[in-house]
């Protein structure tokens, strides 16, 4: 494994990243984004990566969408990143916490104009009658927002994952696997290793 020195998680996880972009041809920012509702029962699905530093690792959405609603009810989620041309994985878990506006906002006005068209056109996870009326309706806000600049939706923002744990996981000959783990304490993080 590179960098086991690293007393950082983060700056291991972005040589880590740097490597994947250089490495993976599809969406190297990619992560499993894993949560549970208020009953405990837990649901999973891929979103891309847009932010990460020391305060933690941010994705957008719809608020009123499945995972949207989980997070308010049951604020933790656990992250996962697999970098299969690297033979790489990254583990994270931790409580989660809104953007704040200004971050939804930078971020929204970067999007393409289509997407931003698609946040408003969208009521994420919930049913739609045809592929039609999907269509109609991006007509719809397409004509509404012909010239100027598309307002973010109240109802898209981001969530950021602050974290209490990652693990680093090395595939290695013979499933004698690497890994190293990262858990914040009092005065930074602690570091073990687990059994492959």
């Amino acid at each position: 494994m590179t960098d086991t020195d690293d007393t950082d998680p983060i700056l291991l996880f972005k040589h880590w990243l740097d490597e994947a972009k250089a490495a993976e041809p599809n969406d190297p920012t990619a992560m499993t984004l894993a949560t549970a509702d208020a009953a405990g029962r837990p649901s999973a699905r891929m979103v891309l990566l847009k932010d990460a530093d020391s305060a933690g690792f941010v994705f957008y959405t719809n608020l009123e969408s499945r995972k949207g609603g989980e997070l308010r009810v049951n604020p933790q989620a656990a992250l996962l990143f697999h970098w299969k041309s690297l033979r790489r994985q990254v583990r994270i878990e931790g409580r989660v916490e809104a953007v704040t506006a200004a971050e939804a906002d930078a971020y929204y006005a970067s999007r393409a104009r289509g997407s931003q068209i698609g946040a408003w056109a969208s009521d994420q996870s919930r049913p739609l009658e045809s592929r039609f009326h999907l269509e109609r309706r991006v007509a719809e806000v397409t004509a509404r927002h012909l010239v100027g600049t598309i307002p973010r939706p109240a109802h898209w923002s981001g969530f950021r994952v602050v974290p209490e744990a990652l693990e680093f996981w090395q595939d290695k000959p013979f499933r004698l696997h690497d890994r190293l783990v990262y858990r914040r304490a009092a005065d930074g993080w602690a570091t073990s290793r687990l059994f492959p």
